[in-house]
């Protein structure tokens, strides 16, 4: 099946293995994605899973993937996700596949995330541009809590 996906690609001032590493640390991640609750098995076959809402025992959203490619300080791939949200299942079926690279930069590294999965059709268009909305935004949080820290 065809499918659309969305490529951001950002600097920042650090060295990779420190932008990485906030990839998959537990408390970094709900630092820098406003998270309610993160936890991270960082290896292959290991799961990454994050909760968002005012209450971690009824979230508003929860997301949960496999972590199919685990290369530090240079790539994570997550796949085989499972989502759920208050207001309901998506409108659509998609097999996201999300892949974060990090590469030296001369300033520092550079972040490049990769999301597919996306379906071409229009019951997904809302869901598209919430997502690209949502990783300009969590770059900005990842600038915030490196400015932070």
């Amino acid at each position: 099946m065809a499918t659309r996906k969305h490529v951001h690609t950002e600097v920042f001032p650090v060295a990779p293995e420190q932008l990485f590493a906030l990839l998959h640390t537990p408390l970094a991640i709900q630092s820098w994605w406003q998270a309610a609750r993160a936890s991270v098995e960082p290896r292959a076959g290991g799961t990454f899973s994050a909760i968002w809402g005012a209450d971690v025992d009824d979230p508003d959203y929860d997301t949960e993937a496999k972590i199919l490619v685990f290369d530090p300080p240079r790539r994570m791939v997550l796949g085989d996700y499972r989502y759920s949200a208050k207001s309901g299942p998506l409108p659509f079926e998609a097999e996201f596949v999300t892949e974060f690279a990090v590469a030296p930069h001369a300033q520092g590294a550079s972040l490049c995330v990769t999301q597919d999965g996306f379906p071409l059709g229009k019951e997904a268009d809302l869901f598209f541009a919430g997502c690209e909305v949502g990783w300009r935004n969590t770059f900005a949080g990842i600038r915030r809590h490196l400015e932070a820290n």
